[in-house]
């Protein structure tokens, strides 16, 4: 955004420095040619007068010393001729000269000559100049000359690299002014995507620097803030909620439960189903709050986690996983699954990582469950650890159905469930060591 708004300020920026230079360059070219036509045009008007005193005392001699100071002086041409085209002086320029014989018919036809209106820089091609002598509508005579515009041209060229130099200060002062201005109020943006980056990442509650910027900006930042303390506080609130609900919830669950229980000695046999039924529904809502207090005992350490508050954990990776693998070989056999744990490593396995025992176990814990539960009788699940250039790895894999292709995308999700075994070829969970901890990759 900073590139775009840059390119556009300094577009506008070139375009206002053009708007003035453009005009300023055109008029020094003119105003130069028109000086150096008004000389020219003022050397032809004496010539012409000295030819039309031809004839009298030292004339000859004054128009031909003339005629050869304003060649040593200027290094251009003249041509004096007379009504039948006889020289009358030539310095520097001959009546078979390009160019020379149309100016002459034009001399005498009284036809004025042209100057050119603009001298640039790059001019370096001489200009046939003419100027009747006589007076009336009779021409007794020409006076040419080949005036060169280099000098001229020197001056414009001068003139302009002054006028460009000062436009390229110009240029780099808007290019200064304008990246101040964009980092004035890209600042603020910049620091709230910063902000709005860290809430998307778990940390709830981050505030940022109300800093320079415009106006809007810096209220934009405010309710930023704010909104981030309220999303801090929702969740906060929901944890407590939870946590409350469940805690709240136990004490009449285990009463009900003790009553229950109580009741096996009195329950008639055509009633046993439906007491089994009610001592199950009794079990399933026990895991439904066991579940509740570690969703939010998981959510506060994330939360913890994620906004950097969270206090040092570590542990060892395969210690743990060893561990919940003798915890559930039982199970699994009950089950009729077979369930096999080793390390990938030809010597004891040391992988550290940045989690607690505790929350290791309940995500393995959950992974074996689901493993033992759905895969079937006579199936394998396999857990494996390993050291790799990146960190470590467990891994979890068994031979079941597997998830089914359309639910992949659901497995994630918070207390969903697969509605039928499909061909995913079955669980997996990659943890890997790295500075920060275990990640847990989809």
């Amino acid at each position: 955004m900073q590139r775009r708004l840059l390119l556009v300020l300094s577009f506008f920026s070139l375009l206002t420095v053009a708007a003035f230079v453009m005009p300023l360059l055109e008029q020094q070219a003119t105003t130069r040619a028109q000086a150096w036509a008004l000389t020219r045009g003022a050397d032809l008007d004496w010539f012409a007068e000295m030819a039309a005193l031809e004839g009298t005392d030292d004339s000859h001699g004054v128009l031909d010393c003339g005629a050869r100071r304003h060649a040593d002086l200027y290094r251009e041409g003249v041509l004096v001729v007379d009504a039948q085209r006889r020289p009358v002086v030539s310095v520097g320029l001959a009546l078979d000269a390009p160019g020379v014989p149309a100016a002459l018919d034009a001399a005498l036809r009284n036809q004025p000559s042209v100057a050119p209106t603009w001298i640039t820089p790059f001019a370096r091609d001489s200009v046939l100049l003419w100027q009747p002598v006589g007076t009336g509508h009779r021409a007794n005579g020409a006076v040419l000359l080949l005036a060169d515009p280099a000098r001229a041209a020197a001056d414009v060229a001068l003139t302009w690299a002054l006028v460009l130099c000062g436009a390229l200060a110009a240029a780099v002062g808007f290019a200064a002014l304008a990246l101040l201005l964009a980092r004035w109020v890209l600042r603020p943006i910049g620091v709230l995507a910063r902000g709005v980056g860290a809430v998307a990442q778990g940390r709830a509650g981050e505030q940022i620097a109300v800093c320079a910027g415009p106006r809007e900006l810096r209220e934009l930042t405010e309710s930023f803030n704010r909104m981030s303390a309220a999303v801090r506080a929702g969740a906060a609130e929901q944890q407590r909620l939870v946590a409350d609900a469940s805690h709240q919830i136990r004490n009449p669950l285990s009463a009900l439960r003790l009553r229950v229980d109580g009741l096996d000695p009195h329950i008639a046999a055509s009633g046993r189903a439906t007491y089994d039924s009610t001592l199950g529904e009794i079990d399933r809502l026990e895991r439904l709050l066991d579940g509740m207090l570690g969703l939010a005992s998981a959510e506060a350490q994330s939360a913890a986690v994620a906004a950097g508050t969270a206090a040092p954990a570590h542990c060892n990776a395969a210690v743990v996983a060893a561990g919940r693998v003798d915890a559930w070989r039982l199970a699994a056999a009950a089950s009729g699954v077979t369930l096999e744990g080793y390390s990938g490593d030809w010597e004891p396995l040391e992988l550290p990582a940045g989690w607690p025992d505790g929350s290791l176990e309940q995500v393995l814990d959950v992974l074996l469950d689901n493993a033992v539960r759905h895969t079937g009788r006579g199936s394998t699940v396999r857990v494996r650890w390993s050291s790799g250039l990146n960190g470590g790895t467990v891994a979890i894999s068994d031979d079941g159905p597997g998830i089914a292709a359309d639910d992949l995308a659901r497995a994630r999700q918070r207390f969903w469930q697969g509605a039928s075994p499909g061909a995913a070829g079955g669980y997996r969970l990659h943890t890997r060591r790295r500075a920060d901890g275990l990640v847990l990759p989809s």
